[in-house]
């Protein structure tokens, strides 16, 4: 259980919720105010009011779980939908491998539409081609998935103005029907960063997957925080993460559904990243703001040892990079 209404009237920390200084007559939407309590309390026993938190704060550790972040296909999806250009692969009529780069839309199972132009010419009649899509996260992450297929032009009338009509909307332009092209997924391969191990991912997996129902909010998200919150950001590694590294400075990367990743920067210059799940799923904005809120009030009990530690920390941490000086 966590206090929620004292006996002492300071009002607890929070992220989104706008807070009025005494001095200000309008909401300054990240103040923070201080909570010291006066000296001639604190000689007297502190009296409080418990009440059960609609959504407390039990976090589990990366180590134990691995539901805390989104499937390798959920992330391919998100990606896919997300971005609108790639680069197109497949072997030239001189057997050498020839990449071009192409815009593109997916169906609602995430199939990929690319319009080739002219230069589908130089293509070789083997239709094995793959497709690359990256996404910049925050300035500081480059998620990526490749899509490898076989390569066809539809043929169906029906499904060709289909087609089109996805393509319109995701371009506000109509395509040419000779340079429409259908890349069936066969698998994916998902990497989180550049240099790092990937995820394949069968063709079933991709289908069934969903994006991520924060994807359109989480780039705002983000920003929002790094820029006006970085004091919750290093608060939530010192209280959510049983780490020995010294953090001097540490940045929101992305958000999801499950939680956020955050990369870590220690005085050595070394570069961590560490992921730090939510207490509960969200499904939209509201929900998210609602759970950052919740536990920056928790990181800034703890810190203040208002409020004892009821969870397990987070213990997974990954040395990403080394930055030079």
């Amino acid at each position: 259980m966590l206090p929620h209404t004292q006996s002492m009237t300071s009002p607890l920390p929070s992220i989104f919720s706008p807070k009025l200084p005494i001095s200000h007559s309008k909401p300054i939407f990240n103040y923070k105010p201080r909570f010291d309590p006066p000296k001639s309390l604190l000689l007297q026993p502190l009296r409080c009011s418990v009440s059960l938190a609609p959504e407390q704060t039990h976090l589990q550790s990366n180590a134990t779980t691995k539901s805390n972040k989104p499937s390798p296909a959920e992330i391919s999806r998100t990606i896919m939908e997300l971005s609108s250009v790639g680069t197109f692969s497949t072997t030239a009529q001189d057997n050498w491998p020839l990449a071009v780069g192409v815009r593109f839309a997916v169906d609602p199972e995430g199939t990929p539409i690319v319009c080739l132009s002219a230069s589908h010419h130089h293509f070789a009649n083997d239709k094995r081609s793959s497709l690359n899509v990256q996404l910049e996260q925050s300035g500081l992450r480059t998620t990526q998935c490749t899509i490898q297929g076989s390569l066809h032009r539809p043929d169906d009338e029906i499904l060709l103005k289909k087609i089109k009509s996805l393509w319109a909307k995701r371009f506000g332009e109509k395509a040419d029907n000779e340079f429409i092209h259908i890349l069936d997924v066969q698998r994916v391969l998902q990497m989180d960063n550049f240099m790092e191990d990937g995820a394949w991912v069968s063709s079933s997996d991709y289908g069934l997957a969903n994006a991520d129902p924060l994807k359109d909010s989480a780039e705002r998200l983000v920003h929002e925080i790094n820029t006006n919150n970085m004091e919750d950001v290093l608060r939530f590694c010192n209280v959510f993460v049983d780490s020995d590294v010294q953090v001097s400075e540490a940045k929101m990367v992305w958000v999801d559904r499950l939680g956020f990743d955050i990369h870590l920067y220690s005085p050595q210059n070394d570069v961590f990243e560490v992921r730090i799940p939510f207490p509960r799923e969200v499904t939209d904005e509201k929900g998210a703001k609602s759970s950052f809120n919740g536990m920056s009030q928790t990181a800034w009990e703890v810190e203040k040892n208002y409020h004892t530690l009821e969870f397990e920390k987070v213990k997974q941490l990954k040395k990403i990079a080394s930055k030079v000086q």
